[in-house]
């Protein structure tokens, strides 16, 4: 049951490319086929959301086997591997273990050169680039140098996934605010570690206003994550530090001149401002029931730069993916591509073990807290403070919206109205409080971080209130 409650676990951390090494035990070796208890095959049931699945070959390799399923976790495009062991194998003597001389950190892969020299050559060429920069960008630890680059030809910037950050909020190239203009004019677009998903029109930009279809430059970290199912204009791959390093020594030698984006960054910016101009009245909004964007109106207030912000959730997080921009990079987590609900409480967890002196804050639906609230017990025991902020509006937002838009009517779409959420942290030894007021939520929102203690900011939000979302994944 370990393993095949983790399924949903793994499956995620697959699909945002995370190097995690699963083990697991399995009915002995001996008894193998007698009905042992819990006895399963698990690697067939692994196979498919991990670059790996396999049972170990016996006492003697356990020190090997598991050697090789860090080194394959670690190895670009990174993923997660999975590893079990027979019981009676565990408790058999082995013989003594060589000291590990080995390094577990492959030799970063050179992109081809005359790869990066075609797409300098479509940059030269081009009038409204845009650059989008994804996840892998900083679990390959190139956003310095992809910041760097960006900064160096003027390319307007739209971050994905934990590339969100890589250009701070406030980053005159951050257009993340002007996206669909930017998608629906651009003429070349370079998406660098992210997957060309429903995320990002399945790579499809341009052609709007009567505009032609805008060519598509894929850079990834390992040829397996080229795109495959749509033609682009130009791709690379490799260790992304060297191909920014290189894709810069290119487009220097192809005569790229950041004069030439002007006009275009000028009009994404100008466009990117009005948008957040014209959100100013809601983020402050006093409406009864509140709404969901006054919490991050106040929410912004009070982030320090190296916060670390979490997103569990459907609608009431997808303002947050619009309304939160990051300072720092790796500050920003959410479910990913995959879209799990109920991942909020292990990765606040590990964020708040890993950056034991930054705010950690944890934004959930009333739906995803059903999921996993009762993690909390492990924050307490733990000492580990973590703010969770609810946005409680009653109902599964991101079903029953589009349930009464196409059918006039939903079912099996309610949760209890203002669900004392935040009495179940205090009962397992946290603090919280339900917020009904807005006026009380920068308050209450204070008392939490000042807590010490993981606290729920339980905020009753408006059920009639949807995310204007234009996206369905189809």
């Amino acid at each position: 049951p370990g393993v095949t409650n983790g399924v949903s676990g793994v499956a995620t951390a697959h699909a945002n490319g995370s190097p995690v090494v699963i083990m697991g035990g399995r009915a002995p070796r001996s008894r193998w086929g007698s009905g042992a208890l819990q006895e399963m095959d698990h690697p067939p049931l692994l196979a498919p959301i991990t670059k790996l699945a396999f049972t170990g070959s016996g006492p003697e390799s356990v020190g090997e086997d598991v050697e090789m399923a860090f080194r394959t976790a670690l190895a670009p495009h990174r993923g997660p591997v999975f590893l079990d062991f027979h019981m009676d194998d565990l408790f058999s003597p082995a013989p003594p273990l060589e000291q590990a001389t080995r390094t577990l950190t492959p030799s970063p892969l050179e992109p081809d050169p005359d790869a990066l020299a075609g797409i300098a050559a479509l940059l030269a060429k081009a009038e409204r680039p845009v650059l989008v920069l994804g996840s892998d960008v900083w679990m390959d630890r190139a956003e310095e140098v992809a910041r760097g680059f960006a900064e160096e030809f003027r390319l307007p910037v739209i971050p994905n996934g934990q590339g969100r950050g890589i250009l701070p909020a406030g980053h005159e190239l951050l257009v993340t605010r002007a996206r669909g203009l930017a998608f629906s004019q651009a003429d070349l677009v370079i998406v660098a570690g992210a997957p060309l998903d429903f995320r990002l029109a399945y790579g499809w930009f341009g052609g709007k206003n009567g505009t032609p279809l805008a060519r598509v430059v894929h850079l990834a970290d390992a040829p397996s994550q080229l795109t495959t199912h749509m033609p682009p204009s130009g791709a690379a791959a490799g260790d992304l530090s060297l191909v920014f390093w290189g894709l810069g020594t290119a487009c220097g030698e192809a005569g790229v001149s950041p004069k030439a984006y002007a006009p275009w960054l000028s009009r994404l910016r100008e466009a990117a401002d009005a948008a957040v101009a014209g959100d100013a009245e809601l983020l402050a909004s006093d409406a009864d029931p509140i709404h969901p964007m006054r919490i991050y109106g106040e929410l912004n207030k009070i982030l320090a730069d190296d916060a670390v912000v979490i997103g569990d959730g459907g609608d009431f997080v997808s303002y947050a993916g619009k309304y939160v921009e990051p300072r720092q990079p790796g500050n920003w987590l959410d479910p990913g591509p995959y879209g799990c609900l109920g991942t909020g409480l292990g990765y606040s967890i590990a964020a708040r073990l890993a950056r034991p002196s930054s705010q950690v804050a944890l934004l959930l639906g009333d739906g995803a807290a059903g999921f996993s609230l009762m993690d909390v017990d492990t924050l307490v025991r733990h000492r580990l403070p973590v703010v969770m902020i609810c946005g409680n509006n009653g109902i599964w937002g991101l079903e029953k919206h589009p349930m009464r838009l196409l059918y006039g009517y939903d079912v099996a779409a309610e949760l209890q109205p203002q669900c004392r959420y935040d009495e179940v942290v205090t009962a397992l030894g946290g603090g919280g409080e339900l917020v009904t007021d807005p006026a009380e939520i920068g308050p209450a929102l204070r008392r939490a971080f000042d807590s010490g203690v993981p606290y729920m900011v339980n905020i009753a939000t408006d059920p009639a209130v949807a995310y204007p979302r234009n996206t369905t994944g189809v």
